[in-house]
Formats: structure tokens, C-alpha cells, sequence
């Protein structure tokens, strides 16, 4: 048997069939149109998998499930989209049901960030563990519990959120409206900021080397990048980055003692140049000083949503 995933992102939709062993065996993927009613952007994702099965030369008969990705907030066991801010128009979307119309096999919804986690756990850099947690630095900063093999969203499928556990006390503001959360201070987007800081700070700065001043385009690779050719501003930042980075993922030891934690995301690229200045302070932030939990960077890049979405009919 195959499975298919889909992972529905706020530009793009992914769609791919997937082995029993994880392989991907083609992918296909479309843009979303976000703005359009949601009845449209569903039909589409059916409509991508329906297409990519008969392209292939399989039929439904082959496929054990179907599973999707989406971002926001997910009940799955009635197969519901409550809330995304990513979507104009999804709200109460009971997108299993829409998805029956058209597909005869067992369709599974969830939260993107879990299903992500759920395929880094299964077949990337968790190596089959049953107790990981995959963290995604991004615009903001996800999260995604696999306990005993399986997706832990809490009792009202709204557990994981790890980038809202309060760090600093009355600290910068997140747009979920606390302050101090760990997503303003771990994610791609806060080291964005500490990084223009001192360029602002300090004029001599290679952060400041940005084709015709233009700040604003200062990404975390940037930010990595003058700090390997010695410039102080920079490490600075990234030592800043990741003392905070630590200190959450220390929280998550303490209470998870999970076999593996799984960075991925943007600052992810840059490896050990990011996980060595996190491992320095992370001693400091576990209980007894010293933890079994690894962390690692994530393996399954890019294509994490639609291999762990596939395997949300083999949980």
C-alpha cells in the first residue's frame, strides 16, 4: 500500500505519495491562493491527490489514506480546521468531510508543525524514536510532540504550542498577545531583529555591508555569515540567540525528557555553528546539569509536512 500527504501552506500545496518505508515516490505541488473561499482550496487539495494518483497509474485501491497538514487549529478526530490565520476564509472548515466528496480512502487532518514532527520522528533525523519533539525556526517558532510514537496535541488538540511558553518575564511582545515568549526570542525572526539591532548600534558592523544599505533585508544567514569573518556585532547577536534558543529547550528536557530534540528551519542550516553556542548554555539549563536527550538537526527538510501528513493513517 501507498500513502498520500498533503502539506497546505499559506502560498504553496504540496501533495505526494509516500511508501511504507517513508520513500517519496513523486510529489507534486500548486499554488494556494489563500485569499479564494475555503470550499475551493480543499477541493484543490483532493483534486492534487486524485491527479497525482491516476498520473502515477495507481487508483485509490492502492492508497491505505490520505492525510494533510494545515496551520491552525485542528481537531482530528472530526476532521475540523476551527481557526488559520493563515486562511481568509477557514473557520469551522470541516475539511475530512469536503475531502470525501471526491476521495473513497481514509482521510486524517492535522496541525502542520505536528505532522512535520511526526515525519522528522518517523523516517528523518528522529531515527524511528517514539519520543521526540521537532522545533521549526521561522517567521515564528513550531513545535511538534511525538509521545510513544504518536502526535500529542493535548486534550483539545491545542498542546504543542512550544513557541508560547514565557521565557523573560514582561518581556517583547508576541503577537499572541503574552510578552516574553519564547517564539519572539528563539525564532528566525528574533535573531532577524537582534542582528538589526547592533547593525543600527554599531555602524562599523559588517551587518551593515547590505547592497545599498537596504537593513531590512537582513536575513539570519547574513547574520551567520559576518560572524565567520570576525565580525564582533554579529557573534554577539548569535551568542544572544542562543542563550535564549538554551533556555527554552531546556524547559522542553525538563519536562519531556525526550530521545531527541529536532531543530529545523531557516537557522538550522547553519548546523553546528548554531547548535555548538546552544549546547554550551543548554548544560546550565537542564536539571542535574546534563541530559541523554540529543539534539540534532532536522533531516527531512522541506518535505517533513508531506511525509509525516502520509503517515497519519499509520499512527
Amino acid at each position: 500500500m501507498i500513502y498520500a500527504g498533503i502539506d497546505l501552506g499559506g502560498t504553496t500545496i504540496k501533495a505526494a505519495l509516500i511508501s511504507e518505508n517513508g520513500e517519496i515516490l513523486c510529489k507534486k505541488s500548486i499554488p494556494t491562493g489563500a485569499e479564494r473561499p475555503h470550499r475551493e482550496i480543499v477541493e484543490d487539495m483532493a483534486n492534487l491527490i486524485t491527479g497525482l494518483v491516476e498520473e502515477q497509474g495507481y487508483t485509490f485501491d492502492d492508497v491505505h489514506s490520505v492525510g494533510v497538514g494545515v496551520p491552525g487549529a485542528i481537531d482530528p478526530v472530526n476532521g475540523v480546521c476551527y481557526f488559520s490565520a493563515n486562511f481568509a476564509d477557514f473557520r469551522d472548515v470541516h475539511i475530512t468531510d469536503i475531502m470525501k466528496e471526491t476521495i473513497p480512502v481514509p482521510i486524517y487532518i492535522e496541525n502542520d508543525a505536528n505532522v512535520a514532527g511526526l515525519g522528522e520522528a518517523m523516517f528523518g533525523a528522529g531515527n524511528g524514536a517514539k519520543n521526540c519533539i521537532t522545533i521549526t525556526l521561522g517567521t515564528g517558532l513550531g513545535g511538534g510532540i511525538i509521545i510513544d510514537g504518536k502526535i500529542f496535541s493535548g486534550a483539545f488538540f491545542g498542546g504543542g504550542e512550544m513557541g508560547h511558553q514565557v521565557i523573560v518575564v514582561d518581556g517583547l511582545l508576541c503577537n499572541c498577545g503574552r510578552k516574553g515568549c519564547w517564539e519572539v526570542y528563539s525564532s528566525a525572526t528574533g535573531l532577524i531583529r537582534m542582528g538589526k539591532k547592533r547593525a543600527i548600534d554599531h555602524p562599523n558592523s559588517k551587518l551593515n555591508l547590505m547592497e545599498d544599505g537596504k537593513i531590512n533585508q537582513l536575513n539570519a544567514k547574513d547574520i551567520f555569515d559576518a560572524a565567520n569573518e570576525g565580525d564582533p556585532y554579529a557573534q554577539d547577536a548569535i551568542e544572544e540567540y542562543a542563550r535564549y534558543l538554551a533556555i527554552g529547550l531546556g524547559n522542553t528536557i525538563n519536562v519531556f525528557q525526550p530521545e531527541y530534540i529536532i531543530i529545523g528551519g531557516g537557522p538550522s542550516a547553519q548546523r553546528d555553528k548554531l547548535l555548538n553556542p546552544v549546547m554550551k548554555y543548554l548544560r546550565s539549563e537542564v536539571y542535574g546539569g546534563q541530559t541523554r536527550t540529543q539534539v540534532v538537526i532536522a533531516k527531512l527538510g522541506n518535505d517533513a509536512g508531506v511525509v509525516g501528513a502520509a503517515m497519519l493513517g499509520k499512527q
